[in-house]
């Protein structure tokens, strides 16, 4: 399957949970069910007749289709070490920048912060012109990310949650159902390094999936959740010192 393809149906996909549609409701409209249609997704496995049939469903036509799907490849995949220290500068901006990347609306953000609507629109003016988002007429929000985008690996923003997030997410006993938190040591090949972070990408590339997955559910319904997976050569420093020179 070349990029090309996987992209338009990661489009199909992302169209069908902008207008709430579920992998159920798809199935019947297409007289399958639901795990079949599932397998086909995961396997993109489509015929063009197929991705012609969900589009028209969606009130697309292939051309559409297919315009939308460049747009997502041609879509912000990181940003700049310069514009990511802009937003760790504000911390209303860095706010209001979480906020819509978890696409909520304006609305959701004033009504749960101390925003009003003029600032929060400003706010948002600025994430325009960093490239992140589009503003629509009427205030509305259109995500210019790609579906892999991700902060820098050693920029501003994972410095900023280092500095002032890691300790506090970390400062709880993850004992509730919906918690966990796992520490596992042990002593691997270079070669297993390489496949446990393999793993460890699919395992982040799932989260957003099912974060993709949620955005057809009310505000209401959607939790900030926080998730963190981390692998490294390690020792513990009160063993390092204990090591000969």
């Amino acid at each position: 399957m070349s990029s090309q393809q996987s992209q338009l149906i990661a489009t199909l996909k992302q169209q069908l949970r902008s207008k709430g549609l579920t992998y159920r409701q798809l199935g019947v409209a297409l007289d399958l069910s639901e795990a079949r249609v599932k397998k086909m997704f995961a396997s993109e496995r489509f015929t063009l007749d197929r991705v012609i049939e969900i589009a028209g469903m969606l009130g697309l036509t292939l051309s559409e289709l297919t315009r939308l799907a460049e747009q997502q490849q041609a879509a912000i995949h990181t940003l700049t070490e310069q514009q990511e220290a802009e937003l760790t500068a504000d911390t209303r901006l860095l706010l209001v920048c979480v906020c819509v990347l978890n696409h909520w609306s304006m609305d959701d953000i004033t009504r749960t912060y101390q925003l009003d609507s003029h600032t929060c629109l400003l706010y948002l003016l600025r994430l325009d012109k960093l490239g992140l988002i589009q503003v629509l007429p009427g205030n509305r929000i259109r995500l210019n990310i790609a579906r892999d985008f991700d902060w820098r690996s050693d920029g501003p923003i994972r410095r900023f949650f280092i500095q002032h997030g890691l300790s506090d997410f970390l400062n709880d006993d993850f004992v509730r159902e919906d918690e966990s938190l796992c520490f596992t040591h042990g002593m691997l090949s270079r070669a297993a390094m390489h496949q446990m972070q393999a793993e460890i990408r699919r395992l982040r590339q799932r989260f957003a999936e099912l974060h993709s997955d949620s955005m057809s559910l009310p505000l209401t319904h959607r939790h900030g959740t926080a998730m963190i997976v981390a692998m490294r050569e390690w020792e513990l420093q009160a063993f390092e010192k204990l090591r000969r020179n």
